[in-house]
């Protein structure tokens, strides 16, 4: 199946940002698309304005640091549409600040969202995708992950984590059957950096999105620009920034 419009989409981190403009761009070109996240009236609000619009949408409270809450998203896309196309694993967050603040809880925090909820979804999707010949995991990763810098260490470790588990996946399924796109967007105008502790770093974080990121939707359409291709061929690494990001 080439193109997005009837492709079943299940996304993650769906509520905000990054997910909830691809949600919006994908059911917009004829997606079905089904939204996990933890904030649940965000989450309905934006699925009850797909559905206005004519698309189709449903939505689950998720957590992806817990694995069955992934296997209920998988199970709701194909108990609703039939089928399980893409999984769009975007879920994320950032406990960034220098290693000797020594906060080993933001640590295991990152490693539980970035990580271990990339894992929990390929478990979930996985089988299913193999079960109907065919799936696709599209993952955001980071340009931290490319260009390493201060107070950024553990972040930047759990995004590399994630592109090289994905590398494996796809050395694993060159039999065809499964597509992995890793994406990694720069600064994006999102939310992220609420989920950064050190009030120094926040704000400077947040003062780099508002001074040159480019809105999520850019970064959406590099998703659909991925799931589009036809099944033969596979878009492994996307990286979207700013033109003036360093």
């Amino acid at each position: 199946m080439a193109g997005i419009e009837g492709k079943v989409v299940a996304i993650t981190g769906a509520s905000s940002g990054i997910g909830e403009a691809t949600a919006l761009l994908l059911a917009d070109r004829g997606a079905a698309v089904v939204l996990g996240a933890r904030r649940v009236d965000r989450l309905d609000a934006l699925a009850d304005g797909i559905r206005g619009r004519g698309g189709r949408a449903a939505s689950l409270d998720v957590d992806v640091t817990r694995r069955e809450d992934l296997e209920r998203l998988v199970d709701l896309a194909v108990g609703q549409f039939g089928r399980l196309d893409v999984l769009v694993g975007n879920a994320g967050i950032s406990k960034i600040g220098p290693l000797a603040d020594l906060d080993v809880d933001g640590w295991s925090a990152m490693v539980d969202v970035n990580l271990r909820g990339v894992l929990h979804g390929i478990a979930a999707a996985l089988p299913v995708f193999r079960r109907q010949g065919q799936g696709h995991f599209v993952t955001t990763v980071s340009t931290s992950g490319l260009k390493i810098v201060p107070n950024q260490a553990v972040y930047a470790a759990t995004k590399n984590a994630v592109r090289t588990l994905l590398e494996g996946l796809r050395q694993e399924s060159t039999d065809g059957v499964v597509r992995t796109t890793s994406i990694s967007p720069g600064y994006v105008r999102t939310e992220l950096a609420d989920s950064i502790d050190d009030e120094r770093v926040r704000e400077q974080i947040r003062t780099g999105m508002a001074e040159f990121g480019i809105p999520p939707e850019a970064v959406a359409r590099a998703v659909a620009f991925a799931i589009e291709q036809p099944h033969d061929v596979e878009i492994g690494d996307l990286t979207i920034r700013p033109t003036i990001q360093g």
